[in-house]
Order: C-alpha cells, then structure tokens, then sequence
C-alpha cells in the first residue's frame, strides 16, 4: 500500500492521482473533511475530472449531518483496502488527517461505550468548566491538550467519568491497527513553508470566486448543528460569516487564508515529528516533473516491494 501524506496544498492529490495513473491504483481518502459530500470546493477535493481518471474511494461518501469518527473511517479505509488487494491493485492513501492515518496503522483505544447521560452532560458544558473538571479528574489529559482543544477535552472527561480510568490508560493498550499486517510504502509532503502558505493563502481566495460560496451557502440553510465537523471545517466559518454579514468579503478571505495557513502549520509539525523517521520525507516544491520523478520512486518501490 502506498501513503501520501502531508499538509493541506502540498500536492498530495496530485501526487496520488499521478501514481494511480501509472500503476492502475485505487486512492483512498484519508482526510477529514473531504469525507463529506457537501464540501467539494472548501475542502479541495478531487474534481470530477480528476476523479474520472482514476478511482477514487471515501471522497464525498457521507452527508455533513453525520459526524464521521476516526474510528469509522478507519473501519471503511481497511474495507477499501482489502476490496483493493482482492482487484490486485494497489491501494493509494491520500490525505492530511493524522489522526486517522494513526487510528488506521496503530489501532484504536477500546474504550467502552460512554454513558449517553454523561456525555449530553459533558457535552454542554462550557469550554472553560469542561477543562476545569478536567483538570480535577484527569489532570494529565489537561495538562496534554490543548486549552482550546474543546472536542478532545470532553472526550477525555467523558472516558474519565463514564469509565473511571484515564483516556492515556486506555490508549496504552491500543487494538485493531493494521501497520504490521501491510506492506507500507509511505511519502511525507513536506514543502518549504512559504510556497505552502502562499498555496494556502491562493487557494482560499478561489473558494470565493468559485462555488465555494454556494456549498456553505446550502450548508447554512440547511440549519446544521454548529458542532458538527463539517461546520467546522476549515474555510466555512470564515465563508458563512461573510454570508451572514458579519465579515466583508475582505475581511472573510483574510481571516480564512488565516486560518488554512494556521492548519497546515499544525499539520506540518505533525508530519514532521510523528510519523517514524524511516518514512520518507520530500522537502522540495512539487511542480510536474518532481510530481513524475517521485511517482516513479513511489510505483517501483511499491510493485516490487
């Protein structure tokens, strides 16, 4: 199996659909908002184009009212690349979200089903209470996460209250991974920061141009719970708040190029520092001849691997 990861705009699709051309691969998505249906454009996904030259799986396959899970993903990416293997294809990850990629390779903590009681409890609290309580009951998740992290903060005191043990005890003992079961042949995007930023920054600007503004516009009328992950993508909030009249559309673009450098800042750090260091990593600007030259490293290694 072939992994192409890396930040957002550093060239993963075009990478991915390069190898899949060349060795009649099948491209499994891994990043988490291009799961959702609603979010071709704000998520730059895959065009139709694109997707017509080669296969593409797990792109666009959930609708923005579903709240996708790590876990579930990691349950449809092994589904895909087992029907790959079965079609003696190469299956081809793609996609910027570590904690799936992590979730899929390392496995997941086994963690019981949390009392529905505690969670709707814990779930309304207030950022600022949850982390309080945090601190009282799990004070080295708190002292892990980050202050503003609210998603991973009331998991983690939802487990320590639903299950009377720490979220890191259950992490400890991790089930389901599949690392050690393929043959992995991984890339890790990783181009010069300011070329990432300045496609951050373009890209964004297009979404306005585009039809970006129609999805977050159907989204909005489509009176989503605000928590849900597809509300929160990046580039949405930014997007409705110029629909609602709260931004003008300067405003919007600057503080959505903001906030899609910001990530793909956090994803940087991530891919640099965690995956092992035996994976390879690429530190060039991928224009097309790169993009063949590394497809080719990438296909021979992995036919023959």
């Amino acid at each position: 199996m072939a992994l192409i990861a890396g930040p957002t705009a550093s060239g993963k699709s075009a990478l991915a659909l390069r190898l899949a051309e060349m060795t009649g691969g099948i491209i499994i998505n891994a990043d988490a908002s291009q799961v959702y249906k609603d979010l071709r454009i704000v998520s730059a996904r895959p065009s139709a184009e694109e997707e017509s030259r080669a296969p593409h799986r797990l792109f666009g396959h959930l609708d923005g009212a579903t709240a996708c899970s790590a876990a579930q993903w990691a349950a449809e990416a092994k589904a895909e690349i087992s029907a790959a293997h079965a079609q003696a294809r190469l299956p081809i990850l793609v996609g910027g979200t570590g904690m799936y990629l992590r979730t899929l390779l390392e496995g997941i903590a086994p963690v019981p089903e949390i009392d529905p009681a505690i969670r709707t409890a814990v779930r309304a609290l207030p950022l600022t209470e949850a982390r309080a309580y945090l601190l009282a009951e799990d004070p080295e998740a708190a002292a892990r996460l980050d202050a503003n992290d609210s998603t991973r903060i009331a998991r983690a005191l939802e487990v320590v209250r639903s299950t009377g043990r720490p979220i890191r005890d259950w992490q400890a003992d991790l089930v389901g991974g599949i690392g050690q079961q393929i043959r992995l042949v991984p890339v890790v995007l990783l181009p010069p920061r300011a070329w990432l930023y300045e496609r951050c920054g373009r890209r964004f600007a297009a979404m306005l141009d585009a039809d970006g503004i129609a999805e977050v516009e159907a989204l909005m009328a489509r009176n989503l719970d605000p928590d849900l992950p597809v509300m929160r993508a990046i580039g949405v909030p930014d997007i409705a708040a110029f629909l609602s009249g709260a931004l003008s559309r300067d405003a919007a673009i600057e503080q959505g190029q903001t906030a899609t450098r910001q990530y793909a800042k956090r994803q940087f750090t991530w891919f640099r520092n965690q995956p092992p260091t035996e994976w390879l990593r690429f530190n060039d600007e991928l224009d097309n001849v790169k993009i063949d030259e590394l497809a080719i490293i990438l296909r021979d290694t992995a036919l023959t691997y």
